[in-house]
This record gives C-alpha cells, structure tokens and sequence, in this order.
C-alpha cells in the first residue's frame, strides 16, 4: 500500500491511498478518527487503512491534486551523510571508512512535496542534488535493539537532500546551515508501506537530471544498514511515528563532477527506488519576499 498526504483543488489538506492513477480519500473515510498521516501512524492503524482501502474506488485523479510531503508535520528528520561505499574516497582526504554514522538534522521547511519546484537561492549558485531512499518510522522507540529495529519501520519514500554546497562548508564542525536552506529539497511522492517489501538490502535508488543518470546504487553496499541506522539513532534520541531517517547518497552529486554540474532553473530532477516510485521536481529560482 502507498500512503499520501496531498491538497485538492480547492486547497483542502487530504490523505489516502494509492490506487492505480488515482487516491482513495481516507481523509473522507477516517478523519475524524486520524485527522491526518501523522495520527494514523502513531494509532498504528496501516492494517485497518490497508482493509478499507483495499478495492475502493479512486476519489481523486493524481493531476488533480497538489502533493504534500507524505507525512506532514515530521517530528525529526535526520539525514545519514557518506553511508554508501565510495563515497568517503570522494572526499579525497586520505581518512578511513568510518566507524559509526554521519548524522546531521533537517527542518521540514527545507523539503517540498512531489511535483512542487525545489529552490535555488540568490545567495548560491550552487545547488545540488543527493538521491536517498528514506526510512518513515511507524512505532515509537529508544535503544531499539538491531534485531528489533526494522519491526519500527512504517515504511520507506523517496527523498532529494538538495544541499547548498558551498553554505556546507561554513561551519568547521556542521554541514546543518548548507542542508537547511527553505524548499531546497524534496521528500516524496508517497510512502511505501513496510509490507510492500520482503528485504531491505538489495533496493535501487536511482538519481536523473534532466533524464540523464547522475547516481546509481543499491542498498546492499550501505555501510551502515537500516537496521543498524535505526539502532544507532534511537541509542541517543527517541523515535517516534513519522519520523525520517534518510538512508544516505550515493556517489555521483553534481559537486563531485569537473568542473562541477549544479542546478539549474529548468533542470528536472527524479529520484527513483524500486518498490516505492519516482519523485520528480523542476528547479526555479528563489524570489525573495
């Protein structure tokens, strides 16, 4: 099943289901018992959802709606920097694989939902794009044992964790003002339900700029697994329903090219992984207000 939090014509705040190239509206079904995404997740109610929707017809055609990011208040969104293998000699620093995982924060107002325009600011010219597979936290947990961890996972999304490059390197210690920038990146088009998937370790996740392949990669080559990521990060915080994780890039940002490839306004960046879609965005110039 395919989760998602959407706007109709009239600017109404919906949710549902996947069904074929249409939604099935539970906001009209269940809302008065699970006002939005987030509230259905933290009842634990995807099976009873998986029931109702199963077989309803289409309430609204997917040109018809305006996609929000899946779910849409997140209580933390943490990103997993340099997970896939490679990527720390792009660096070029000489250091060693590392030992536990790179984690930074994202705002939710630095993401914008599937078919929305990612922004590039007037204080950079260097936006850039990082494909990820992204991890949605279905149950609530701290010091969550390994073996336990993927029993935690509501389900899986798309994500570009468009960052500023340049703005990265501000900070000697922090990357957090590079990744924040308001409507840099994108999450989305929907969530995958943990049940669409029999393993985690063998996904694709495929990046294209203006259908050009810019990254390519699968999961079985993360160094640290979603198991071990959800471990990790719930030994010192909490997570909760709706959380995000994100699993990780891998090689191939347009930073890394020579001379280096940023975007563009104009530019159409999809982020594809197998067994959840493709999110798609076109690149606009920030207008300061």
């Amino acid at each position: 099943m395919k989760l998602l939090s959407y706007q109709t014509r009239d600017g109404v705040a919906r949710f549902g289901a996947l069904a074929g190239d249409g939604v099935v509206d539970l906001s009209a079904r269940i809302g008065a018992r699970y006002p939005d995404l987030l509230r259905l997740l933290q009842a634990g109610a995807i099976d009873e959802v998986r029931r109702l929707a199963r077989g309803a017809p289409a309430d609204h055609r997917l040109d018809e709606i305006a996609f929000d990011l899946p779910v849409t208040r997140p209580g933390k969104i943490l990103c997993i920097g340099v997970n896939y293998a490679e990527r720390n000699d792009e660096y070029r620093d000489g250091s060693s694989a590392p030992q536990y995982p790179s984690v930074f924060p994202r705002f939710a107002s630095s993401f914008v939902g599937h078919g929305h325009p990612i922004l590039r600011p007037p204080e950079s010219p260097q936006l850039d794009y990082e494909g990820e597979i992204a991890i949605v936290i279905g149950r609530r947990g701290r010091r969550i044992a390994e073996r336990d961890a993927l029993g935690h996972v509501a389900g899986l999304t798309c994500l570009n964790e468009g960052t500023i490059r340049d703005w990265v390197r501000h900070g000697k210690f922090n990357v957090t003002q590079g990744k924040n920038w308001d409507a840099s990146g994108s999450i989305g088009p929907w969530i995958a339900t943990a049940d669409e998937f029999d393993r985690y370790d063998a996904l694709t996740v495929t990046t294209r700029v203006n259908g050009e392949v810019r990254q390519h990669d699968t999961t079985g080559r993360l160094m640290f697994p979603f198991a071990f990521l959800i471990h990790y990060v719930s030994t010192w915080t909490t997570l909760e329903p709706g959380d995000v994780i994100s699993t990780g890039t891998p090689t191939g940002a347009g930073a890394r090219f020579d001379p280096p490839r940023f975007l563009v306004p104009g530019d159409v960046v999809e982020v594809e992984a197998s067994g959840v879609g493709t999110l798609r965005n076109v690149v606009a110039d920030e207008v300061p207000r």
